[in-house]
């Protein structure tokens, strides 16, 4: 599947999805992964990448906003991720709460953000493979990917009204063309622009 055909999520699916993750197994983390995905438009493989060092800072409190590596960036650009939204906040914090709980004296900043039930360090792919099968228990359709989150991410801030240049910063895409394509397949985006012609 192409990665712009991922279905976006109606406000219904993606609380259907939540609620989900919230009785499965490691709640917490994976409620953090949905959150990153889909409240700030992060590919799979740039979460599976995230270090705890890269969110929080020395003092235990979350950083305003963190930085993409190029090294783990599809387009090989650094790029600024900023935590400005509070339910990604929240679902951050308790989170690395339960994790600094659970690690104890072990727990440490340099550690992957996000690891699997054995303890090591999710791939993209593997990460992948949580998602979908969390999509599947909440009954979505098979259109929903891991892809989904980014593309409900940039439909939404294009939806609101969001310059497309800001839209492709936040998104880290190499150039603006990638970006114009969440716009033409927006309908919505199309008719609010539509009624403003004359």
């Amino acid at each position: 599947m192409r990665e712009g055909k991922a279905k976006v999520l109606s406000s219904e699916e993606f609380a259907r999805l939540m609620r989900v993750v919230a009785v499965e197994m490691y709640p917490e983390r994976n409620a953090a992964v949905m959150m990153l995905s889909f409240g700030l438009g992060l590919r799979v493989s740039e979460i599976a990448s995230l270090r705890v060092i890269d969110v929080m800072a020395d003092d235990g409190h979350l950083r305003d906003h963190f930085q993409i590596k190029k090294r783990n960036s599809k387009t090989r650009q650094n790029r600024e991720v900023f935590l400005s939204n509070m339910k990604v906040r929240k679902s951050l914090m308790v989170y690395l709460d339960h994790r600094r709980n659970c690690d104890g004296a072990a727990f440490n900043m340099n550690a992957p953000l996000f690891k699997t039930q054995k303890g090591m360090v999710f791939t993209g792919n593997s990460l992948q493979q949580v998602m979908k099968r969390l999509f599947r228990k909440a009954g979505l359709p098979e259109q929903v990917s891991s892809h989904s989150g980014r593309r409900g991410f940039a439909t939404k801030l294009i939806s609101s009204g969001v310059d497309i240049k800001s839209v492709s910063v936040l998104m880290g895409h190499s150039n603006i063309s990638q970006t114009a394509s969440y716009a033409e397949t927006n309908p919505v985006m199309l008719q609010l622009v539509a009624a403003q012609v004359l």
